[in-house]
């Protein structure tokens, strides 16, 4: 909105000071604006063209995702285990050497462990002994109840084909974005722009009923002060009367249509439907440019047309696909480093566990021997996709060619139609005051002076349709050809 203010102060700024004071008061929310001004305010305001322009901001952001795969990953563990029911070993022989031999190898073990059980105030378990042909019974438990650990684990992919080719194709899709923006800042232009020129041809209409309204108001005025002088018959007056009345239904839906026109403007535009909007200008003034970019248009400038540019931005990232599936087949190198640290305990005494800390470094190689095929299959899909590509592209060309040759034609065709239509405005409007003088001097019939209204009539409607003709194929073809409108 704050564009729309922009134009109501500079608006303000155009009327002295008196003028400007009884504007403020009378008209404070009337927005005057031309053809550019709603242009420029629909690309700020419209939603769509919001929407789009966010999609790049969110492809981009993408494509940032995908690069940070590319740095290490650092993530932190800790976990705690209880131990509910400890591990036993049992250890033993069939004789006495068995005990005896079982006995030497835990005497290290003993050793070692002997201290901690100790500290601990736990009695410590007898070594097995062997008897004469007899095996023990008795058992070691293994581990503590409480385990600890937490640390840190570190990775880092050192070759990833696969990951290199989709950050490539994420480049293509951020342009591919941009594209799809522009075609909906070019669509909107497009639809604002007829929008704009409807409105200026339903004004024009309407200016041109009430006119005709009024003239014929006029020569019912007329008729009826000479019915009551006795200078006309009856028929006369009821000819006027019916004239009247039959263009009032057509003033009335003239009216409306100027309504409904500027109601769909400010949709376009992004404005309050409440706002009053007032467009400048009719379309008579469009006429005088009309013949030069007539003359300067060129249909076969198709290489910035959106449709185009997009499919070939598919093209590309088909192309990337096919890369990526290709290097699918090819190993994946990745390094990663831990380091944790361990701690056991009989009870939750934190400041008296012994923490051991390790560590560990290492490489991993992924080799891809065998998928079914898949990969393959794959790619043979990617490769008919873009043979489909290629052949819709030719495809949308000469559709693409044909409708701006369409368009041409439409342009050429009004462009020959309104010189025939203006030069028809000035003999209509001869015609009905030749018409009028005769009938005033008694020479004319009411009919003449009725048909002679209604020619005119039809010649200006007919002379504004011209215009508008052309200009809304001068908007559809500059839509074709992906040209875009410069803001001042």
């Amino acid at each position: 909105m704050k564009y729309i203010l922009l134009w109501l102060w500079i608006g303000g700024l155009g009327f002295p000071a008196n003028a400007q004071n009884s504007f403020s008061q009378q008209h404070t929310d009337t927005l005057k604006i031309k053809l550019e001004q709603a242009i420029e305010i629909a690309l700020a305001e419209n939603p769509t063209v919001r929407v789009a322009g966010q999609e790049i901001e969110k492809k981009q952001y993408a494509r940032k995702e995908m690069i940070a795969q590319l740095f290490p990953q650092l993530s932190g563990s800790a976990g705690y285990t209880r131990t509910l029911k400890k591990q036993v070993m049992y250890m033993g022989g069939g004789d006495d050497d068995g005990g005896g031999f079982a006995a030497m190898l835990l005497e290290p073990i003993v050793g070692l462990t002997k201290p901690l059980y100790e500290k601990l105030g736990m009695d410590m378990p007898q070594l097995p002994k062997g008897g004469s042909g007899g095996r023990s019974n008795e058992g070691i438990e293994v581990g503590l109840s409480n385990n600890w650990s937490g640390g840190f684990n570190l990775s880092l992919p050192v070759f990833a084909p696969t990951l290199y080719k989709s950050i490539q194709l994420s480049a293509i899709d951020v342009e591919l974005a941009a594209e799809k923006a522009r075609a909906s800042k070019l669509d909107m232009v497009n639809q604002v722009s007829k929008a704009y020129f409807q409105l200026l041809l339903a004004q024009d209409s309407y200016e041109v009923l009430k006119q005709s309204y009024k003239q014929a108001q006029d020569n019912l005025e007329n008729v009826t002060n000479k019915f009551r002088q006795g200078l006309v018959s009856e028929y006369d007056k009821i000819r006027a009367e019916v004239q009247v009345r039959n263009l009032n239904p057509n003033l009335i839906q003239a009216r409306n249509a100027v309504t409904l026109t500027n109601l769909q403007l400010k949709v376009l535009m992004g404005v309050d439907a409440g706002s009053n909007i007032v467009v400048l200008g009719k379309l008579s003034d469009y006429e005088v440019d009309l013949y030069a970019d007539y003359m300067h248009i060129d249909t076969a400038q198709l290489a910035f047309n959106s449709s185009l540019k997009q499919m070939d931005l598919q093209t590309e990232m088909l192309k990337k696909t096919c890369e990526m599936d290709k290097a699918a087949f090819l190993p994946n190198v990745s390094l990663s480093a831990i380091y944790q640290w361990t701690a056991m305990n009989e009870d939750f005494r934190f400041r008296n566990y012994r923490w051991n800390p390790y560590s560990s470094v290492g490489i991993t190689v992924s080799v891809p021997l065998y998928t079914g095929g898949r990969r393959l299959y794959k790619m043979k899909q990617t490769k008919i996709q873009l043979n489909q590509m290629n052949w819709n592209r030719t495809n949308l060309r000469r559709n693409l060619n044909m409708q701006a040759k369409s368009y041409l034609n439409n342009m050429q065709q009004s462009v020959e139609q309104l010189a025939s239509n203006k030069e028809n405005v000035n003999q209509a409007m001869k015609g009905r005051s030749i018409a009028q003088k005769r009938y005033d001097v008694g020479k004319g019939t009411i009919l003449e002076l009725n048909d002679s209204e209604v020619a005119l009539m039809q010649s200006q409607l007919t002379y504004t349709q011209s215009i508008y003709n052309y200009l809304v194929a001068k908007t559809d073809l500059d839509l074709i050809l992906g040209k875009e409108t410069e803001i001042k």
